[in-house]
Order: structure tokens, then C-alpha cells, then sequence
């Protein structure tokens, strides 16, 4: 299993804008051409959501569905594949206060593609692919974003990639 983990300072948007955005997943095709599809289905009594997601991912398609979870509390998201491409997709986005006016956004998230003779070859491009995919995606809900400060860089994760 792979862990990924992008952090990244999204400038001029305060916490609970970013957490409203990113959490508004209808709204991505409309802000990134890597997002071809997002079909969000009516909530369950628990407040979860099951989505149905189709993303562009190297030279193809990537598709799968998958159960969110929404803490505002601590703005925060937690999503599992239920069904889909992957053989395991889950992981957080969190919004927290950063530099000046902005927001340090953090995704983090374990995969694993199910091919294990040809994990070593195939995980790293998805890993690399993933990391562009959710920069252009916060790009285009956040506006201008760039790397967060290296202290808050997960080394662990950074290491383990």
C-alpha cells in the first residue's frame, strides 16, 4: 500500500472558504479538466455521502465510488472507496489556518492498485499522478496555491514514497 500526502498553502482564502469549497465536490469538473465526472448522491441519516467519481489519470480514465465523511468541526473530510479502479483508495482533507490570509490544505491518502507484480513500476506513476491531479484540482477551487512550508512536510510519508 502506498501513502501519498500533499500539502499545499492556498493564499487569500481563510480555512472554512477552502473546507466549503473542496467539500462542494459537484463543482470540480467545473474547475479542472481533471475531473471529467462527480455524481453526488443524497446523504445518508448519518450525514455520509456516497459519491461516484470519474477523473482523468495519465492516458485514461479512473473510476470509482466512495463513501465521505464531513467534520466541520475540524474541516475535515475522510473518503473510503467502496467500489472502483483501485484496490484500496481512502484518505483526509483537512484545512488549517497558514501563513498570513492563507490556508495550509493537506490531502493524504493510501492506494494500493491491486497489481501487486507490478507495483513497482505502476505505483509510482500513480502516486505522481495523483499528487498533479489534486494540485490542479485546488488550483482551480482555491485559486493560487504552492507548497506549504517544509516543517509541516510529513517526512514519514515523504520517506515511505
Amino acid at each position: 500500500m502506498r501513502r501519498v500526502t500533499v500539502r499545499l498553502t492556498a493564499h487569500d482564502v481563510d480555512p472554512e472558504t477552502a473546507y466549503q469549497r473542496i467539500r462542494d465536490f459537484r463543482r470540480y469538473p467545473d474547475v479542472t479538466e481533471t475531473v471529467r465526472e462527480v455524481v453526488v448522491h443524497p446523504p445518508h441519516d448519518d450525514g455520509t455521502v456516497v459519491s461516484d467519481w470519474t477523473v482523468r489519470f495519465r492516458n485514461g480514465l479512473m473510476r470509482w465510488t466512495e463513501r465521505d465523511a464531513f467534520f466541520p468541526e475540524s474541516r475535515s473530510i475522510g473518503f473510503t472507496q467502496l467500489s472502483g479502479d483501485f484496490e484500496v483508495f481512502e484518505g483526509t482533507w483537512r484545512c488549517e489556518p497558514g501563513e498570513a490570509d492563507g490556508t495550509t490544505v493537506t490531502f493524504e491518502a493510501l492506494f494500493d492498485l491491486g497489481i501487486p507484480t507490478l507495483a513497482e513500476l505502476l505505483d509510482p506513476v500513480a502516486d505522481s499522478t495523483l499528487r498533479t491531479n489534486i494540485e490542479r484540482i485546488l488550483r482551480g477551487l482555491l485559486g493560487r496555491v504552492t507548497p506549504a512550508p517544509a516543517e509541516l512536510v510529513d517526512t514519514a510519508a515523504a520517506a515511505h514514497g
